[in-house]
């Protein structure tokens, strides 16, 4: 079965290769044989076109294409009535290059040679022109997709900043950046992924910013993805990863303009989808993740101290349930008498120990907040209702768990929503049942050495060559300023070094 598969698209990669054919009629059915006869490709044969000297046909999609711009500015121009210089002597070659350079009146136009060009054209939504007797064709742009337009982002938002968001389109998605960025240093490099789907990503950098070396091998990794479909950003992401086996994103995604912008002029690598309004950001360090635009839109010691909380409530996300074991269980010295007589208290008469009343409240919150997500919109607060006043307060009454545990839990989930970038809270998500298990086996001690372990895996990890906890490890002082805190944007002399290693200077002393 593999042999025959493997045939098949070697067999389908020698027809897509092949040049054009000098017969008019013979490109026509080899169209028509590669693509079923399908009903919505359109084939408008004109006999005598272009004062009635040669034969053609036009060839494109419905639904994909501008008709308005068909019948204005191909046909009506091919079918007039026009004075064609030497045309008893011109060959087909020439008479096309007449149509391409004096005839029609379209902006974006290009040559076609080989059949795959051709289908490659046709399904971007443009319009074919071929002529009878001539080895080449050309296309014209006439693309006309249905499009959502540009929105305030759903996933991403601020308070005090822009506004607009990606959408599923890459050239509304290139022209937000270029909005903002408008220097000739701005590179854009294009490649077709994907044997089936065609999909166009492109690659944005600054010139003389962006590591050469990253950006070498950004584009060496996406030219070696073979696969049939690319439909979002999420398969390039797996893809190109350094490491598959880690709950950590070593690859950050903005549906935000302005943080991918600012990604850019920091020396990072943009990596944009036609399909997805998501774009990826290559290398990030893990101090990225908890980094928001909205940070360099409010002062600086604002952005600090909310910076701060985010890397608290991360470490209160994945490490508060299992304390509570660890202290509960293992540890009850730790906790002040009058605490301990309540807890214990509220724990008499209860039939699990503190491991499985932790674990039953978290799947059962995971699954509820999994519920919120997928069903509609109108009855989601419901769920989320039900689930936190119903079955938070029955589970006490009933007496399988604690009052503290519904407190420990609901403030965990608390804290995990207050992540900006949803991956690297999925990574906490994911950790927490990890420390839970070693708490409730080993106590405090479980917790510390999955920690080390943690750490060391850290540390280990890479994005596009630079470490993942860098500037901490490697430490690099100077990298600091805009980790943990962010200092005013007058100190923020230089790039990071590790990510920038071209042109470190940002700006000059404005003090």
């Amino acid at each position: 079965m593999f042999t025959n598969e493997s045939k098949r698209l070697a067999d389908n990669h020698i027809e897509f290769s092949e040049s054009l054919l000098i017969d008019l009629q013979q490109n026509i059915q080899r169209i028509k044989e590669l693509t079923g006869n399908s009903s919505d490709i359109t084939v408008r044969l004109i006999q005598g076109g272009v004062a009635n000297r040669f034969n053609l046909a036009i060839v494109y999609i419905n639904g994909l294409t501008d008709t308005n711009l068909i019948n204005n500015n191909i046909l009506k121009p091919i079918m007039s009535d026009v004075e064609i210089p030497s045309t008893e002597k011109a060959t087909a070659s020439e008479l096309l290059g007449f149509l391409k350079n004096r005839i029609l009146s379209v902006c974006g136009i290009c040559d076609i040679h080989t059949t795959g060009e051709l289908l490659s054209a046709l399904f971007s939504g443009n319009t074919i022109v071929l002529v009878d007797g001539c080895k080449e064709g050309i296309f014209v742009s006439s693309s006309k997709l249905e499009q959502r337009g540009v929105e305030e982002p759903s996933t991403q938002t601020v308070i005090r900043g822009p506004k607009d968001g990606f959408t599923e389109n890459l050239s509304t998605n290139i022209t937000l950046l270029r909005r903002r960025i408008k220097s000739p240093n701005l590179w854009i490099v294009d490649r077709k992924i994907g044997r089936v789907t065609q999909t166009d990503v492109s690659i944005m950098y600054l010139k003389g910013t962006a590591n050469d070396k990253v950006v070498e091998e950004v584009l060496q990794r996406l030219d070696k993805i073979d696969t049939d479909s690319i439909l979002e950003s999420g398969y390039l992401e797996e893809f190109i990863q350094d490491q598959t086996y880690t709950p950590f994103p070593t690859m950050i995604n903005y549906e935000r303009p302005d943080s991918v912008a600012g990604g850019i002029l920091e020396g990072q690598v943009a990596i944009l989808v036609d399909g997805t309004p998501f774009v990826l950001l290559v290398p990030v360090t893990f101090f990225n993740f908890f980094q928001v635009s909205e940070d360099y839109y409010q002062r600086y010691d604002i952005a600090s101290f909310l910076r701060i909380m985010r890397y608290v409530t991360f470490i209160v996300s994945m490490l508060l349930p299992s304390m509570y074991i660890a202290i509960t269980t293992f540890h009850q010295e730790m906790l002040p008498t009058t605490l301990l007589i309540s807890l214990a208290a509220q724990r008499e008469g209860l039939p699990f120990p503190a491991l499985v009343e932790a674990l039953i409240m978290e799947i059962t919150f995971e699954v509820l907040r999994e519920a919120g997500v997928r069903m509609p919109r109108s009855v989601g607060p419901a769920i989320s209702i039900v689930g936190a006043l119903v079955l938070g307060q029955a589970a006490v009454q009933a007496g399988l768990v604690s009052a503290a545990m519904v407190i420990v839990v609901s403030f965990t989930a608390i804290s995990n929503f207050v992540a900006p970038s949803y991956n690297i809270a999925i990574a906490a998500r994911m950790l927490r049942f990890f420390l839970m298990f070693l708490a409730g086996t080993f106590g405090l001690f479980g917790i510390m050495s999955g920690l080390f372990a943690l750490f060391i895996h850290m540390s280990g990890l890479r994005s596009f060559g630079v470490p993942y906890l860098a500037p901490m490890a490697p430490f690099i002082p100077r990298n600091l300023k805009d980790v943990f805190i962010r200092v005013p944007w007058s100190a923020m002399l230089t790039r990071p070094r590790l990510i920038s290693q071209k042109n470190k200077r940002r700006q000059r002393n404005n003090s």
